[in-house]
């Protein structure tokens, strides 16, 4: 995707060709800087800090992490060092334990003289595959808005609601929820986004609203409470999320509020579809709303807001009355009787069991190894 006009990746090696850049989202939407990672502990502290963010970005940073640990020392001991500290940087998204199984597999049978060539390009091989994953999201989640635009008067805007975070900043490139956005704003269709702020840490009016206004996508941020009106007044003609995790059933974990949104469109005769790489499929859960994790961060996110004064400066003030206590539930999951459909790369799915399992038998048998 575009910033300014010059293509940008999430995630990459740096031309040394051992060192991984990655844009540091904790300073967007206001300074766009690039960080180095050099260690597995940067990588560690990139995932559980929020540098990166979104499941299939945390994925791609995990393999990487682990590709620098083998520069660091490619021994059983390393290699079991460096996955015991990545996987419990972050508990929810799913992409971070497919993406170490992945890289201890494919590592632990080589000698230990050549892992770290092999890591990395393994860790290469993952981040390709998560940019082919989207563009099959965009192709199979396109038809959607265009029979939208088909069902509406020429020429008429295609209105999509998203929540939180899932376009190229959350991937490494293209994103989940907005690859079909990106795709038919391409296409020349008129679309314009509506982007639920996402409280408390607020990225669809940091990060999409900032990586749609560079691309050039029509879009208006509103607060997450917002959603139900507008579908009440016929404003909103579909929505799209992304997610950290999808159960077996077809439940669907994703950003706090997000089950909220599909209460309201399945209220309000909005179809409400879920936009998902195949690493996000978790067939070791079966019923998502019992079994499935949900992190709880730190109250500092609730309490205090960091934004840009008059005068340019970035200060972070608090908003809570002191001494108030603060839960913060970083995510919740949306039952799948009131998900619409799955936009995966082997096309829309229903969200049941059966209908993932024949998409995906492989992840039925990685599942169960």
């Amino acid at each position: 995707m575009k910033v300014d006009g010059k293509h940008f990746r999430s995630i990459w090696r740096e031309r040394d060709g051992w060192s991984v850049g990655a844009i540091d989202q904790r300073r967007l939407p206001h300074e766009f800087i690039v960080a180095k990672l050099t260690s597995c502990g940067d990588a560690a502290v990139a995932i559980r800090d929020m540098l990166v963010r979104g499941a299939p970005l945390i994925g791609a940073t995990a393999a990487y992490g682990m590709a620098l640990a083998m520069r660091e020392d490619a021994s059983d001991a390393g290699m079991k060092r460096a996955y015991d500290t990545l996987i419990v940087t972050r508990p929810t998204a799913i992409n971070l334990k497919w993406a170490l199984d992945e890289m201890r597999a494919a590592l632990a049978p080589i000698d230990p003289i050549e892992r770290a060539e092999a890591a990395y390009a393994r860790a290469d091989e993952i981040v390709e595959q998560d940019v082919e994953i989207n563009r099959g999201i965009a192709a199979n989640g396109l038809p959607l808005i265009e029979a939208i635009v088909a069902r509406k008067k020429p020429g008429e805007t295609v209105n999509v609601l998203t929540h939180c975070n899932a376009g190229w900043l959350a991937t490494v490139d293209w994103g989940t929820a907005t690859a079909p956005i990106y795709l038919a704003h391409e296409r020349g269709i008129k679309i314009h986004v509506w982007v639920d702020e996402t409280r408390p840490r607020n990225q669809g009016a940091s990060l999409t609203a900032w990586e749609l206004g560079h691309h050039g996508v029509p879009h208006t941020v509103i607060p997450d409470n917002t959603g139900g009106h507008l579908m009440q007044h016929g404003m909103v003609d579909l929505a799209i999320v992304g997610t950290d995790r999808v159960a077996a059933n077809g439940d669907v974990c994703n950003k706090i509020g997000t089950y909220l949104k599909a209460l309201a469109a399945h209220d309000n005769g909005v179809p409400f579809y879920v936009a998902l790489p195949s690493p996000t499929i978790d067939f070791a859960v079966n019923d998502g709303i019992r079994d499935i994790p949900i992190e709880q961060r730190s109250g500092a996110e609730v309490t205090d807001m960091t934004g840009r004064t008059a005068d340019g400066r970035l200060e972070t003030v608090r908003i809570v009355a002191e001494g108030s206590p603060v839960a913060n539930y970083a995510f919740d999951v949306t039952p799948a009787r009131l998900v619409t459909g799955l936009i995966t790369e082997r096309g829309v799915l229903k969200p049941d069991r059966t209908s993932l399992a024949a998409a995906f038998p492989e992840r039925i048998a990685t599942a169960a190894e």
